[in-house]
């Protein structure tokens, strides 16, 4: 297991690498020296001051070819050095580290109220096949899927003022526990659930052909020991498959439900830094996503094994 886990982190490395390449090349190469952009957005006539522009991007450094950039970029990185932003000129760190606990926080608690309420009607519908239960769960997951974020959080805020007039906004962060957190966590959980309550429905309606199902079926064994013991167990690898993207998606793309309530996390932070053209934050906030891309596949092989030996060990033998 050590060694499965050493290798992968190994090739993370190379990866990483790359997309930081990647990133750091449409920076370089894409929309113009960020220096300039950021002074053209002020007031006044200080945007054409090339004395003064050209003056700040050396000690920015940013007047050096692309691969030494690049260079002193990844040198720093490995030094524990991200930078500093170039609109404020706070440490790069500091600012990514103020906004990832808020994304990091709303995507968990998402992900554990999507296996709570989804997994179970899920399998609710699969045992009432062609029921009016059955038809009732996926009729409602399939509108909760066809309803976008960003216009599921303003309908829901509109709702929520005209229901409660007298009520406070449900905007801005007071911790996770705050009542003003609820209306995004719904919005987050939409899609998810719909997501998940389908791809359930359809591996217990999969599994329940099987041979070894009939066979306890035979035996007598009670409809519940049934479903817990024998089927959830092969339901659930392809489940926490989807449980995995879904919390990356959740933590990187979290950006139109962050700007309707105000919450100041990662999503947030990564439109105001391209509008500010701040690309050390955008470099920073691309290293963090990838990393949770990478850190939640390893999570997820690592699981696999406890719900399906067999699978866990063909996935760990690649």
């Amino acid at each position: 297991m050590l060694r499965y886990i050493l290798r992968r982190v190994l090739i993370w490395i190379p990866s990483l690498l790359l997309i930081l390449l990647g990133v750091y090349a449409l920076a370089f190469f894409g929309a113009g020296d960020p220096i300039k952009l950021i002074f053209m957005r002020a007031p006044g006539d200080v945007a054409y001051d090339p004395v003064r522009i050209e003056a700040i991007r050396q000690s920015a450094g940013l007047d050096q070819p692309f691969l030494v950039q690049f260079g002193h970029y990844i040198l720093n990185l490995l030094q524990g050095n991200w930078g500093n932003s170039l609109i404020t000129g706070r440490p790069v760190w500091r600012t990514i580290s103020a906004a990832a606990p808020v994304s990091l926080q709303l995507g968990l608690v998402t992900i554990v109220l999507t296996a709570v309420i989804a997994i179970p009607l899920g399998v609710i519908a699969a045992l009432n096949q062609n029921s009016r239960l059955d038809y009732a769960i996926l009729g409602s997951a399939i509108a909760l899927w066809a309803i976008p974020p960003y216009v599921a959080g303003p309908l829901l805020m509109v709702a929520l003022i005209v229901i409660l007039p007298g009520g406070e906004i449900p905007y801005g962060w007071g911790g996770i526990f705050d009542v003003r957190v609820l209306l995004p966590l719904a919005v987050l959980s939409m899609q998810p659930i719909a997501l998940i309550v389908r791809q359930t429905r359809a591996a217990v309606i999969e599994v329940m052909g099987e041979d070894f199902v009939r066979t306890a079926r035979a035996k007598g064994v009670p409809e519940l020991i049934v479903a817990l013991r024998h089927i959830m167990r092969p339901v659930l690898t392809p489940v926490v498959t989807q449980l995995g993207l879904i919390m990356i998606t959740l933590i990187n793309g979290a950006i139109f439900v962050e700007l309707v309530f105000g919450l100041p996390g990662l999503g947030r932070l990564t439109v105001q830094s391209t509008l500010d053209s701040d690309y050390p934050i955008i470099l920073g906030i691309t290293l963090i996503g990838a990393s949770l891309v990478m850190i939640s596949n390893l999570l997820v092989d690592l699981v696999y094994p406890l719900l399906d030996p067999r699978a866990g060990q063909a996935r760990q033998g690649r």
